[in-house]
């Protein structure tokens, strides 16, 4: 598959079997993430993978985070609630939370380490496609708050950019669309246009 191949194919995959993913797969598409382009190649992008038990984790900080959130004090209306938002950590067999933890050299801009790390990512689902996995790229809210961080031993400064859930694919992909590019692209050539 060339590069232009895995670009068009690649979708978003939500739905991904629960057989196990070898080592050695995730290992090349952390690889592939490793190589993205880096300002001032800070390479700030980090990853955590988690497998089996270790998705407990992120089970703990999104039941954490529902139950701090939450408008109830019942017992079982609580219970119920972590157990809900536990069970999202366990929807693929693999999940590796992306993060960036900025370089504080002084030419070093914030802004271009998120966009390092977001580009990790990109390398990461590419590489997903490649090998015949399902992924999708989650974030939102839980993603964001403090316990998040704290789960995963963030420091202050540092951010999670993606929670990229893997697996092999238990859905139809479906046919890509795009608008045309021409919809979206100016070209400034020095002459009129």
């Amino acid at each position: 598959m060339n590069v232009y191949e895995a670009i068009r194919g690649r979708r978003t995959v939500g739905r991904v079997k629960q057989d196990p993913v070898p080592r050695e797969k995730v290992e090349r598409l952390l690889e592939a993430a490793n190589w993205a382009p880096s300002h001032h190649a800070t390479e700030p992008w980090r990853f955590f993978v988690m497998t089996g038990e270790g998705r407990d984790v992120l089970a703990q900080a999104y039941a954490d985070i529902a139950a701090e959130q939450a408008q109830t004090a019942d017992a079982e209306a609580l219970a119920e609630l972590r157990a809900k938002h536990a069970a999202k950590a366990y929807r693929a067999p693999v999940i590796i939370a992306a993060a960036v933890s900025p370089s504080n050299a002084p030419k070093v801009d914030r802004r271009e380490e998120l966009a390092a790390a977001h580009a990790a990512v990109q390398n990461l689902l590419l590489a997903a496609h490649a090998e015949g996995l399902g992924a999708i790229w989650r974030s939102g809210e839980p993603m964001y708050d403090p316990i998040m961080n704290s789960a995963f031993g963030l420091k202050e400064g540092d951010v999670l950019v993606g929670l990229i859930y893997l697996g092999y694919p238990d859905i139809e992909l479906p046919e890509g669309r795009r608008r045309p590019v021409q919809e979206k692209t100016v070209w400034l050539t020095g002459q009129q246009v």
